[in-house]
């Protein structure tokens, strides 16, 4: 088996999600895309719209030799808000929710076992809404997504949303740091 595996995250806009798997150990390349929709190759204004079922998601292509799957549900979990519906903060729509793409019966073993883990320990002081749901095709986003804030750290979004993200991101995770 290759050490070169996939793993699907949508935790809320994918320039977030982005910026922070590229700054991981283990992590060969992540993508911007669109997943767990109803439509082809969908684009960014047709998921924006609400009308795909799309969410805005990443592909992260990462060597299990470096990291593991349950470090990178770990990543997930620290860095967005899985409780509210819909949302991460102040971007609203179905195409801003909250989950976690499995490829086989043992990643869904593991994301609803990290879940229950989380609910248990009360590590949030709501339910968590991360949807799990199987996997079946990934729409890369269109050029421009791609490493967006790397690209953009001086507009405001980028300066004001993402960069306090990072920020806290690489705080709390110096250990898996590239």
């Amino acid at each position: 088996m290759s050490p070169i595996n996939r793993a699907y995250f949508s935790g809320g806009c994918f320039w977030c999600t982005e910026a922070i798997y590229k700054r991981l150990k283990g992590v060969v390349d992540v993508k911007p895309g669109y997943c767990g929709g109803n439509i082809k190759n969908p684009t960014y204004e047709q998921v924006c719209s609400g009308a795909t079922g799309h969410a805005e998601t990443i592909e992260v292509i990462y060597d299990s030799k470096k990291i593991d799957f349950e470090s990178l549900l770990e990543v997930f979990f620290k860095t967005h808000d899985p409780t509210t519906l819909n949302r991460q903060g102040n971007d609203i729509g179905t195409h801003y929710r909250s989950i976690v793409f499995y490829s086989s019966l043992i990643e869904m073993q593991m994301i609803k076992k990290y879940i229950k883990k989380l609910q248990e320990n009360n590590i949030f002081e709501e339910k968590i809404v991360t949807e799990v749901i199987e996997f079946t095709e990934f729409f890369e986003a269109e050029n421009y997504h791609k490493n967006y804030y790397d690209l953009n750290k001086n507009q405001p979004y980028c300066d004001i949303i993402i960069t306090p993200k990072v920020e806290k991101f690489n705080k709390n995770f110096k250990d898996k740091l590239i």
